[in-house]
């Protein structure tokens, strides 16, 4: 994995997902333009959540049967159709649809996370998940910046237009540069998705999980719904102007790209717990966003950093704990992921029409306390199950004899 490699699949994650989360600053626009009330805006991000949870399930173990980088493309391609549907709607209904056909085959960014674990030397899979993975940050939070400008110089259909033609130009790229990636032994679909299910069923793998569904949820919450505040009484800001506390959020979740490099060295389980405390302590900041938006932005930072920190040493933690279906265990992985950014997106828009910005800061925080409650009662299992089958066994060969001579 040279760096022109590194940097191409970085971009790939950044567009694709782009395509679920350039909406979030621009729902005020798109629910007047399509007609769609007040408490309901938090389904145009929820759509392409669902979307993509349908594409975790049968699109991502495709990756442990065929040629990655074709199925990149492809995905790309469908990615820049499901945009263009969506910038051209008309109606409520064919932006839904838009959306959900590109949140469906937006999973091509957990085919690229996948591709990339499995060319990594072990030594520098944490180190290229990082910088990969830190695509995908600048994509949710790098699209909330760029929304804004063009949806304040052009309307937000042109941020949708922008996506499909960068999705476009990326599936052409992918073909020419990077190499195939072809199965040698492949399984059969069926074999593949049965594995899928089968991994629910693993504690360091649940545990993992669980922590993903709480963490997006929290990460959902705010980047849903902050843009509804901000927009009205005191600050009254514009799009454009909401789209830059994007800024924020990406310094912080690129200073946590390190976190790859920290699993490396056998530390991520701690990484995990420090930063999901960190979440915590960010909503004290957050919640005072009603009088002062420099604790925002500092809030901002600190949660970006403590999401992107625990998401890479989850994926690091899983990967080399399954190493033989790494598509797979992404793709289920990120189901949790899914389900609880679009019960973040959904919930938070509601809450804030019901009771003001107190509700969904009540809200993260308290599924910010469900993920580090969860890093705590998972962590002893996870020291005696995160390592592969073999290690187990060879460090069982070694305790027994340890164990017979000592008694001699």
């Amino acid at each position: 994995m040279n760096g022109r490699t590194r940097l191409l699949l970085a971009v790939v994650c950044g567009v694709a997902v782009a395509s679920v989360y350039a909406g979030q600053p621009v729902l005020g626009p798109m629910g007047h333009d399509l007609g769609v009330p007040a408490d309901s805006l938090g389904w145009f991000v929820a759509t392409g959540q669902l979307g993509y949870l349908t594409g975790l399930v049968l699109l991502v173990p495709l990756g442990d049967l065929l040629d990655r980088r074709r199925l990149i493309a492809a995905h790309l391609a469908l990615v820049a159709a499901g945009t263009a549907i969506t910038a051209a709607a008309p109606v409520a209904w064919a932006a839904f649809s838009g959306l959900a056909a590109a949140g469906v085959f937006a999973v091509v960014v957990q085919t690229t996370v996948a591709y990339t674990a499995s060319i990594s030397p072990p030594a520098e899979r944490g180190r290229n998940l990082g910088i990969v993975t830190s695509g995908v940050v600048i994509g949710i939070l790098g699209a909330r910046v760029i929304a804004g400008v063009l949806a304040d110089l052009w309307g937000w259909r042109s941020v949708y237009l922008a996506l499909a033609l960068l999705a476009a130009v990326l599936a052409l790229l992918t073909l020419t540069l990077l190499p195939a990636d072809v199965r040698p032994d492949p399984a059969r679909y069926g074999q593949v998705l049965r594995s899928f299910g089968r991994l629910f069923a693993q504690p360091v793998f649940l545990g993992r999980g669980l922590i993903a569904f709480f963490l997006f949820a929290s990460f959902g919450t705010l980047w849903s719904g902050m843009a509804l505040p901000l927009a009205g009484a005191p600050w009254h800001l514009s799009e454009a102007q909401i789209g830059l506390f994007g800024v924020a959020g990406l310094a912080g979740a690129l200073g946590a790209a390190r976190s790859g490099r920290w699993g490396d060295a056998g530390h991520a389980r701690l990484v995990t717990g420090l930063a999901l405390a960190l979440l915590l302590a960010s909503w004290l900041a957050v919640g005072q966003l009603s009088w002062s938006l420099p604790l925002l932005v500092l809030g901002v930072i600190l949660l970006d950093f403590a999401v992107q920190a625990v998401h890479v040493s989850n994926q690091h933690t899983l990967t080399a704990a399954f190493p033989d279906r790494t598509s797979t265990t992404i793709g289920a992985y990120m189901v949790f992921y899914s389900l609880g950014s679009a019960l973040g997106a959904a919930a938070t828009t509601a809450l804030f029409d019901a009771a003001g910005w107190i509700g969904p800061t009540v809200l993260g925080a308290t599924l910010a306390l469900c993920a580090l409650a969860t890093w705590a009662f998972s962590a002893e299992v996870e020291r005696n199950r995160c390592q592969p089958p073999a290690g187990r066994r060879v460090r069982g060969r070694l305790a027994a004899r340890f164990g017979s001579s000592h008694s001699t």
